[in-house]
């Protein structure tokens, strides 16, 4: 059974930066020890999860980094697929690619206002996260209720600066089953 629940703020922070904004939303499934990923994978099979990332980033730009876009294989259908690195030889059909965060701001940015899209989606690796989590005005976590191993982390991030605004539970079938909540966080107090 679903158990949905949500949180009223009063005014969040999504609301403070203006109606023609493109908010910088991070998009992770994050283990209890801050695993994401481990050999370039996700240490977990998580159907419900994939489909609730689907639903989430369609029709938004998505912002990777290389290899993360090389873990998927190919660019996502139904979203714009910006893709950061380092090297300048880099080229991959079907993705625009850019050499920094900022460069992958500005073009989710322009690209989502063109699209009419409130949101570009950072969906990794661990140094994407890290880099894009300052300017983040949206978290949406899947919170995985058990450690795994893991050579990639999302980065730690001061829970005073987050409001938890929804969480939705949910549990696998297969044996044993394994817990997880979605969660959105939107940011309580913007950087400087």
């Amino acid at each position: 059974m679903l158990e949905w629940r949500a949180f009223v703020v009063s005014s969040g922070p999504l609301g403070l930066r203006g109606v023609n904004k493109v908010h910088i939303c991070l998009v992770a499934a994050v283990a209890a020890n801050n695993a994401i990923g481990i050999n370039n994978k996700l240490p977990w099979y998580l159907p419900g999860d994939l489909r609730y990332f689907k639903r989430l980033t369609m029709g938004k730009p998505i912002i990777m980094g290389r290899k993360t876009f090389e873990s998927l294989g190919k660019p996502l259908p139904g979203r714009t697929n910006i893709v950061i690195t380092r090297n300048s030889a880099f080229a991959a059909e079907g993705v625009k690619v850019v050499h920094t965060l900022e460069a992958a701001i500005a073009l989710a940015e322009s690209i989502g206002l063109i699209d009419g899209c409130e949101e570009m989606m950072v969906i990794g690796g661990a140094q994407i996260y890290e880099q894009a989590l300052p300017v983040a005005t949206r978290l949406y976590l899947t919170r995985v209720h058990k450690s795994f191993e893991g050579d990639t982390f999302f980065p730690e991030f001061d829970d005073n600066q987050w409001q938890l605004t929804a969480e939705e539970t949910q549990e696998t079938d297969h044996q044993p089953p394994l817990k997880y909540s979605y969660q959105i966080l939107d940011r309580a107090v913007l950087q400087k």
